[in-house]
């Protein structure tokens, strides 16, 4: 299994137009992070979990040319935006994508691409299937998937866990049975907005906390706000097997 970091920022991260602290200055290019996105090989199958606006760009920076699936956590625009961009591989490999979205994210998704689901079949409207998920296991062309609920405030959301590895995001509290779900896992990838309290993501040390409490092996933290600080800076502070992501970052585990 094979996982790449497409975005590990937020609306709220880097750059910010006009910002001067040393984050947006940073020339560091690991302080340069896009909307959070990852990318998913297990077992052939080709998975992005969120495709928020700078979809695009992200597959064009890694080198992604084929996709099968996407997951979605929840249904915000920065997590959603970029769904129209996934005509070019409709295109050239003349296959529509499978979508797993929970009914909350349908809704959102048919409101924002009213024409995908219009039932006109206007010529080049992004080809897809979608596939409602509940929380229970579910599976992508033969690799079960296990989502995590978690809130995001009042909103429900979804973390997924794929065999070892986990990804969660746009979190702010799990309760005890679905932290269950995490136990066991080799690499843990958490949301960590910024050291200040927010009302709908865990801080940079609550994140902490939970990953100390769930005894992952391996943590990186993402959904990064430019608030949090510089990307090498924090990771002086962090214990030994935590480590801020980046854009980029590829992870490798067994399939």
């Amino acid at each position: 299994m094979q996982i790449t970091f497409l975005g590990t920022g937020t609306s709220q991260g880097v750059p910010i137009i006009g910002c001067e602290c040393d984050v947006c200055q940073s020339e560091d290019s690991k302080d340069k992070r896009l909307r959070s996105s990852i990318f998913v090989e297990w077992k052939g199958v080709k998975m992005v979990v969120d495709t928020g606006p700078d979809f695009r760009y992200q597959l064009l920076r890694a080198g992604i040319k084929d996709v099968d699936a996407v997951l979605y956590t929840h249904e915000h625009r920065d997590h959603i935006a970029g769904l129209d961009d996934i005509r070019p591989i409709n295109f050239l490999l003349d296959k529509s994508i499978d979508v797993y979205a929970t009914d909350l994210v349908e809704v959102a998704l048919k409101r924002d691409y009213h024409y995908i689901f219009s039932g006109n079949n206007y010529p080049g409207i992004p080809q897809i299937q979608m596939h409602k998920i509940k929380n229970a296991p579910f599976e992508v062309m033969g690799n079960e998937i296990v989502p995590i609920e978690g809130m995001h405030y009042k909103l429900p959301v979804f973390g997924f866990r794929f065999k070892d590895f986990v990804y969660i995001t746009d979190m702010n509290y799990l309760s005890e049975i679905e932290k269950e779900k995490i136990k066991g896992a080799k690499v843990l990838v958490l949301n960590a907005l910024r050291r200040e309290a927010h009302i709908s993501h865990f801080t940079l040390q609550e994140a902490i906390d939970l990953a100390n409490e769930l005894e992952v092996p391996q943590v990186y933290f993402t959904h990064i706000s430019h608030q949090l600080g510089k990307q090498q800076d924090v990771g002086l502070e962090l214990p030994q097997n935590m480590r801020i992501a980046y854009d980029g970052l590829q992870i490798e585990l067994d399939d």
